[in-house]
């Protein structure tokens, strides 16, 4: 029997947030719930600009009664100065603590079973730290995080380019690698159906435009995955049908890649698709809904 891979991310952070006002804080500004996050369950969320555009995706999970938000390290400081902006008189303290843990995903066959974790979202304590079941899409494993003495998972050291290559072909997007800070918007992103979005909860920062964008049927494109025939383009990198631009290539890996993508191409049987000197192909995630 195969064991799950594993890979240490070390491009992930980890924002600690405490304080008796840390939820409420949280609740009006992101995506999500907030009040779903207890110890026995994660969310992925999103933090928008006013106009509803994107700036920062996260998980956030609880352990001891504190908060703490999974994202990308390289982005923690920015993404404490823009909070900082709202916190006002609110007892919330930020902190970045990315030094004291390790991010890992685990994934593949039995990775779920590993640590009984049998749904996207379910949450539970793993050693000094904590393992929850990737809250976007039970197929994509296990995310964890490792206080110092934690054991690495069972399960085989795959390394980036495999990681990488698995969310690739789920078409899951990495942060600000496939999402351009405030001018995506989630829904093209598909963050309604990876559970990054709830549509009952409330205001929160870009709350309006998010909710006309789904009700009014403003979605144009799409971010989806594509198999690359030729030399993998570089993102940004603009996708041509019968002489037109109808997208442009995000991030990528060998012949896989994410690209952001106008729904009239998308829905054109056998459409030839080029970017740079590849040609490309795109493909509907099961999980995707448009």
């Amino acid at each position: 029997m195969s064991r799950p891979n594993y890979t240490i991310l070390q491009d992930r952070g980890v924002l600690r947030i405490t304080g008796d006002d840390a939820r409420d804080f949280l609740q009006g500004l992101i995506s999500n719930d907030i009040r779903r996050v207890q110890p026995d369950r994660a969310i992925f969320s999103a933090l928008l600009t006013p106009q509803g555009k994107y700036l920062f995706d996260f998980f956030i999970a609880e352990r001891d009664s504190v908060l703490l938000l999974e994202t990308e390290r390289a982005r923690i400081d920015t993404l404490i100065k823009r909070l900082t902006l709202y916190k006002l008189r609110a007892k919330a303290e930020l902190t970045d603590v990315s030094d004291d843990w390790r991010v890992v995903a685990l994934w593949g066959e039995g990775a779920l079973e590993t640590l009984n974790l049998p749904e996207a979202g379910a949450a539970r304590e793993y050693g000094n730290g904590i393992a929850f079941a990737d809250p976007r899409l039970q197929t994509a494993g296990l995310r964890l995080l490792l206080a110092p003495g934690d054991p690495l998972p069972d399960g085989e050291d795959a390394g980036m380019d495999a990681y990488d290559a698995h969310r690739l072909a789920l078409g899951l997007p990495d942060g600000s690698r496939d999402l351009t800070a405030e001018k995506s918007i989630l829904l093209e992103s598909g963050f309604d159906e990876l559970h990054g979005i709830d549509w009952n909860k409330g205001c929160y920062m870009g709350q309006e435009l998010t909710a006309r964008t789904k009700y009014r049927g403003l979605v144009k494109k799409r971010l989806v995955p594509v198999s690359i025939e030729g030399p993998l383009p570089e993102p940004g990198t603009e996708i041509i049908a019968e002489g037109k631009s109808v997208g442009e290539i995000r991030s990528g890996r060998d012949r896989l890649a994410l690209a952001l993508i106008r729904l009239e191409a998308l829905n054109e049987p056998g459409a030839q698709l080029r970017a740079g000197d590849a040609s490309v192909t795109p493909r509907r995630p099961d999980w995707a809904e448009f």
